[in-house]
């Protein structure tokens, strides 16, 4: 490579190369760079195996397990776990869209009081749990509420004198969710309204259209593949949860694989109703790609022309403003008055020995989780970069189908397997020195650790690989020409430039870890519980105003990269 060529370099790695080269640093041999290659290469296998196996323990224990529980369960309560999930994934699709895209394009195309503020703080449901949320509104609506309680004192009605929505209904649980999910199509749809400029609505406006108008004819069609991916997130956040539905008493595939697993102990049923629910995951999102098929969308990238904003004034102004209020005042505020006014009335205290136990297990396990998990994230994602063929961008693929699987599923997936081979081992060692191994993986943290890995491991590799996208090739081959090795580069070049896209995959994947509920229930050591285990036997017992502690201290948590978010999102799009 030319001299002239490495000082044309620029960018902060420009210095470092130059460097390099002019200190004629030693090649890298072709065999060094094949076997390093060879190693991420098999280092991205194994994680795509590892990902790929609960899947595939799923539906060999499914197949191979017995039926009559299943079939007893087909005759009872089968049809309702389908019909509650689909009531809930078709409310929560359509809460989410409505809401998402039109808050969003409110403060994307509008002027009006608030709307600086409002763009950021329609963001901040985001760090809720939805099982939290429920405690909170419980709290609130349930008949012993205050609501309730103020409604009966100022009417003077009696308990069967009124009727009031019942919140412990497959209503409530989509409320819930709908709440804390809809900021993923908020973000994915304000992007996308401000990649496309304003062309496309000025033509709208000058042919005589209405804001509206133009939204649906115009804007809300090349914005869709947008939008479909954030309905498509919710859609699987949905059917992953099991705290909140569990604690309204809603029975879905989540609560019913939990229930066939610890209280019948049939792990052959568990599978199946695991099965059930991992076919229905793979199948929205198969319907997502199909329904888009070969269209492509042009997203704007080259835009001539900005966003022009309409100025709305008086009423309407104060109508908009109360419009994206609204869901910031449900799904932030209101939740978050009434956990502290829980905690203040509870007996639990966040800093005696056993919830710092609590605490420590919580910081812990997703501490580890989230380093596990974008290591992974940056093997692959390095390796897709650098492998360049159809075995690279396979396992990049395979890894991120963890996504689509709810956390009782991957939690199934593993244990069936793990608890074969902790069997085996014991037989084995019982046999040839007459000792008991136990169970060496089933019940350990490393195995809990796994899980977090498969499930969290596409948001950590979306997160690394947007930064990564944004280093040129140049670099690369810059890096190579200076004799610089896979490994090298890696280190060298790449970690320094993505370390802000690190950290935001591991804060992401560190509050998903604390936010976790099914997985961990199911495969948590024993006497090793969390936060969210706590927050979920308070609430199981009906202790809401105990849940409340732990479950403030997961929102405070998640607060961090949702904050960060609303940075980075002031700093793009000035405010």
């Amino acid at each position: 490579m030319p001299a002239g060529a490495v000082r044309a370099i620029r960018g902060p790695v420009a210095s470092d190369i130059r460097q390099k080269y002019s200190e004629g640093a030693a090649a890298t041999s072709p065999r060094t760079r094949r076997r390093e290659a060879r190693w991420f290469g098999l280092a991205s296998w194994g994680i795509a195996w590892l990902c790929l196996l609960p899947m595939l323990a799923v539906v060999l224990a499914a197949l191979t397990g017995g039926t009559d529980t299943v079939l007893q369960l087909a005759g009872s309560v089968l049809p309702r776990y389908l019909w509650a999930t689909v009531q809930l994934v078709a409310i929560v699709a359509l809460g989410t869209c409505v809401i998402g895209t039109g808050t969003a394009w409110l403060v994307t195309v509008f002027q009006f009081p608030g709307r600086r503020v409002l763009e950021v703080l329609l963001v901040l449901p985001l760090a809720f749990p939805a099982y939290v949320m429920a405690y909170a509104y419980t709290h609130m609506l349930d008949h012993p509420g205050i609501v309730q309680t103020t409604l009966r004192d100022v009417t003077g009605w009696g308990p069967r004198d009124y009727w009031f929505p019942e919140i412990r209904s497959v209503g409530g649980a989509a409320v819930m969710l709908t709440l804390v999910l809809y900021p993923y199509v908020y973000l994915l749809a304000r992007a996308s309204f401000i990649q496309q400029g304003g062309t496309g609505l000025l033509v709208a406006r000058t042919l005589g259209y209405s804001p509206l108008r133009a939204l649906i004819a115009v804007v809300a069609p090349q914005a869709r593949p947008a939008i479909a991916s954030g309905v498509l997130l919710a859609v699987m956040e949905t059917l992953a949860d099991y705290g909140t539905v569990a604690f309204f008493g809603v029975q879905t595939f989540a609560t019913g694989i939990y229930t066939s697993w610890f209280n019948l102990g049939d792990r052959g049923a568990a599978a199946q109703l695991a099965l059930c629910l991992l076919g229905l995951a793979l199948a929205l999102a198969v319907l997502e790609r199909s329904t888009r098929g070969g269209r492509r969308f042009d997203a704007g990238a080259r835009r001539q022309t900005g966003l022009p904003r309409i100025t709305l004034t008086g009423w309407q102004g104060w109508i908009a403003a109360a419009v994206c209020a609204l869901p910031v005042l449900l799904g932030f505020l209101i939740p978050v008055i009434a956990l502290a006014t829980m905690a203040t009335g509870s007996e639990q205290s966040l800093f005696s020995p056993r919830y710092l136990r609590f605490v420590q297990n919580s910081l812990t396990l997703a501490s580890v989780a989230a380093v596990v998990t974008v290591a992974a994230a940056m093997v692959l994602s390095y390796y897709s970069r650098t492998g360049r063929s159809t075995r690279a961008r396979t396992t990049l693929a395979i890894s991120r189908l963890g996504y689509a699987v709810p956390g009782g599923v991957i939690a199934v997936g593993l244990l069936v397997p793990f608890a074969a081979l902790d069997n085996a081992v014991d037989a084995w060692m019982r046999a040839q020195f007459g000792i008991s191994t136990g169970l060496f993986f089933t019940g350990s943290v490393a195995l809990l650790v796994l899980a977090y890995m498969v499930r969290f491991l596409a948001a950590a590799i979306g997160a690394y690989d947007s930064g990564q996208a944004s280093i040129h090739s140049n670099i690369d081959a810059a890096a190579r020409s200076l004799g610089a090795s896979l490994y090298g580069t890696l280190r060298r070049v790449h970690l320094p430039i993505l370390a802000p896209s690190a950290l935001t995959a591991l804060l992401i994947v560190f509050v998903d870890v604390m936010k976790e509920l099914p997985a961990t229930l199911i495969m948590r050591p024993f006497n090793f519980d969390t936060l969210a285990v706590q927050a979920h036997r308070l609430a199981s017992d009906e202790r809401l105003e105990g849940a409340a502690v732990p479950s403030l201290v997961i929102v405070a948590v998640g607060l961090l990269p949702v904050l960060l978010l609303c940075r980075t999102m002031a700093r793009r799009h000035g405010g």
